[in-house]
């Protein structure tokens, strides 16, 4: 297993400063409160099957999975399975091993975790009863147990709402409503979900893809199994089929950069290379990784195009990789450039000296052979001259930049701290809204809440509030927002937020007369003109 790094080690990596420089993440949220308990990054284990029947062995394996989706919309920084794995491999233990407590420190430890989030659960009569605790790693200290029941079919309710009390545990401001990490999991089956975990968790590449199907057929629009087992049928090497399986996420979900790097590298197998370019360039648009904008690069030359900028732009990035400098050599080369491909390819060498391909490279350079183009013919028998290729990175690195991420939002929080509080809540209203337009409410609470915090008098940031309270199903609280809006400042969001909750209700005249009102504010609000022809379809006309 390929060795992965501890997160403050990649937070620490060349390439993070570039890309805080460069990047703007609109899909992550973070807290800008720090935890008084100190850091923010946690380990959650699969949970203990108390149960005795094996058959609920899955639901263990489930915990890690929702807990990191609620908990990395709470501003923590979650621990991927990926690495959690890698963790029991390097302390010489099996995938499914349950470790003690002194076992788990161990493992922390070598993830830099601050927090370790165990629990177990017991099934009786069809409900389900869970408890978790939180280790505290650097003060070696236990939570009391954090309790929730329901039953087996309501599992989301349970996790969600054990992942909530576990943010409150670590950080006491969390201020996001239960109810909303409730509402959070999106309506997936559970029998769905039961599969999506299985396939994740099966141990050969068939049962892999069957679980997963399986779990697409019982909710097609499911992207995290969507994600997974176009990932498996790339791996199985089924590349037409994955990137048509990827493709079916859509842009706007959180999984859609990951999906498209790997229909990046699918279409490029099959030497599509233009659909290649295309997929790499979604990706480093929104995440500018080196080995991301290293993949443009690469397909864009297959192509005979000039990709030297873009190979510029990954060896800039992370100038401590020899593949990039190869890359930029190669690309140079091509070019006719001689003394920059030079230049590049020394710097190759002196990272990787045992690089055979640099090494033939040089010769070529330093004999001044011009290669055929990248998109030639491949050189028969007789035509034997080294001809360079540039080399594509086939793994996805998106924990790394999460992680870089998280350092963002850090300093994004910093530099809201020093605008004037009105400032502060228009830019944590305008994130909230990003977060709403992409269904994350977690994320969006967080911000409108830290926009009340900063002002609370911002009319905006209480509409943006009772929309996320809409949308959790908290009726009362979200008109109670929504009129707490209006009389700070009238405005057609909250107006429409009461319109559609009396609507709920049949009260079609109350709603005609709030869509009016929005009307007036905001004549061409295309919610507000859908309001109207809904009232209209219901015979009730507006004012």
């Amino acid at each position: 297993m390929t060795k992965r790094l501890p997160v403050r080690s990649i937070l620490q990596r060349p390439w993070l400063l570039p890309l805080l420089l460069l990047c703007s993440i609109p899909a992550i949220s973070q807290s800008s409160e720090p935890s008084e308990t100190g850091g923010r990054v946690v380990l959650v284990l699969p949970f203990d099957n108390r149960s005795g029947q094996a058959a609920l062995a899955w639901v263990g394996d489930s915990f890690p999975d929702t807990l990191n989706q609620r908990l990395s919309s709470a501003g923590f920084l979650t621990i991927t399975r990926e690495d959690r794995q890698y963790a029991l491999d390097h302390l010489g233990l099996p995938v499914d091993f349950r470790p003690s407590r002194a076992t788990t420190i161990r493992i922390a430890q070598n993830l830099d975790a601050d927090f370790v989030i165990v629990g177990s659960y017991n099934v009786i009569n069809g409900r389900i009863s869970v408890q978790a605790q939180v280790l505290q790693v650097n003060q070696l200290k236990l939570s009391a147990p954090l309790q929730d029941s329901s039953e087996l079919n309501r599992l989301f309710d349970v996790e969600n709402a054990i992942a909530w009390k576990v943010a409150r545990q670590i950080d006491p401001h969390f201020n996001v409503a239960q109810q909303t990490f409730l509402a959070a999991s999106g309506g997936v089956q559970l029998s769905a979900f039961e599969n999506y975990i299985r396939g994740t968790d099966a141990q050969t590449p068939q049962e892999r893809i069957k679980r997963l199907q399986a779990a697409i057929l019982a909710d097609p629009n499911y992207p995290a199994a969507l994600l997974a087992l176009g990932k498996a049928q790339y791996t199985e090497r089924e590349y037409d089929q994955a990137a048509a399986t990827l493709a079916k996420i859509a842009p706007t979900d959180r999984r859609a950069l990951e999906a498209s790097f790997f229909i990046g590298l699918a279409r490029f197998n099959t030497a599509k290379y233009a659909e290649a370019e295309s997929a790499f360039a979604f990706v480093a648009s929104r995440l500018p990784l080196p080995e991301v904008v290293n993949n443009q690069a690469v397909a864009s030359s297959r192509q005979g195009h000039n990709a030297i900028p873009l190979f510029q732009r990954a060896s800039t990035a992370d100038p401590n990789d020899a593949d990039y400098h190869y890359n930029l050599a190669v690309a140079m080369y091509r070019q006719g450039d001689f003394a920059g491909a030079k230049r590049e390819v020394d710097q190759a060498l002196k990272l990787k000296p045992a690089d055979t391909e640099a090494a033939q490279l040089k010769t070529s350079i330093t004999a001044g052979r011009t290669p055929p183009p990248a998109n030639a013919a491949a050189t028969t028998e007789a035509n034997s001259d080294f001809d360079p290729l540039e080399r594509i990175r086939r793994t996805y690195s998106e924990a790394s930049f999460r992680q870089a991420a998280f350092q963002l939002d850090q300093m994004r929080a910093m530099r809201l701290a020093t605008l004037p509080p009105a400032e502060q809540a228009a830019e944590y209203t305008k994130q909230g809204h990003e977060y709403l337009a992409q269904g994350l409410v977690p994320e969006a609470e967080q911000e409108f809440q830290a926009a009340i915090a900063a002002d609370a008098s911002s009319a905006e940031a209480h509409a943006g509030l009772a929309q996320v309270r809409e949308r959790s199903g908290n009726s009362a609280d979200a008109r109670a927002e929504a009129e707490s809006s209006i009389k700070l400042h009238p405005n057609a969001p909250a107006y429409l937020v009461l319109a559609r909750l009396d609507l709920q209700t049949n009260d079609t005249t109350a709603s005609a007369a709030n869509v009016s009102k929005a009307l007036q504010l905001e004549p061409k609000d295309t919610a507000a003109q859908g309001m109207r022809q809904a009232l209209l379809a219901r015979g009730q006309s507006l004012q």
